[in-house]
């Protein structure tokens, strides 16, 4: 027997305000604002352990490599390389369904970490696994800007990774 279906916070507090619910945009908290802020302002952040000195994404207050609470906020260089990718065809979550198709993408930034994210102004046919990526950022889904809504990192072609 099944149990109740679980209705996401952003998802039911939207229903109640009769506005159509956004998977796109993540839930900001303290811990997190330093790095929605930086992408507001065109930056990608990474947390770096002092202990073990390797980075990380998604940002987390301990080292997934070392488990050390000595982590830090650190500038990226915003440059990567296509790990791999997929073109999304169909999505009907909001507002992804407007988007397709459009083409998910795992990077390895130069930094280290592999991040998950997407690739923007790139035709399907010229993504090769490896080639060289840089940083931007979409903001509120590519429409206007609504409270709450935060920059997201997107990849396009070039920047010189390496």
């Amino acid at each position: 027997m099944a149990g109740p279906e679980v209705q996401p916070k952003a998802e039911r507090e939207g229903a109640e305000r009769g506005v159509v619910p956004r998977f796109d945009q993540p839930e900001v908290d303290a811990f997190t604002r330093p790095y929605w802020d930086a992408a507001a302002s065109g930056q990608l952040l990474l947390r770096r352990c002092a202990a073990c000195a390797r980075a990380h994404h998604y940002p987390r207050e301990f080292c997934p490599h070392c488990w050390s609470e000595d982590v830090a906020w650190e500038a990226a260089s915003g440059r990567a390389t296509l790990y791999t990718w997929s073109v999304v065809h169909r999505n009907d979550l909001p507002p992804f369904g407007t988007r397709t198709p459009y083409v998910a993408a795992v990077v390895d930034l130069a930094e280290g970490p592999r991040m998950m994210t997407e690739v923007v102004d790139c035709a399907e046919a010229d993504l090769r696994i490896g080639m060289e990526l840089e940083v931007t950022f979409r903001e509120g889904g590519g429409e206007e800007r609504r409270d709450g809504e935060v920059a997201v990192a997107v990849f396009r072609p070039g920047g010189g990774a390496g």
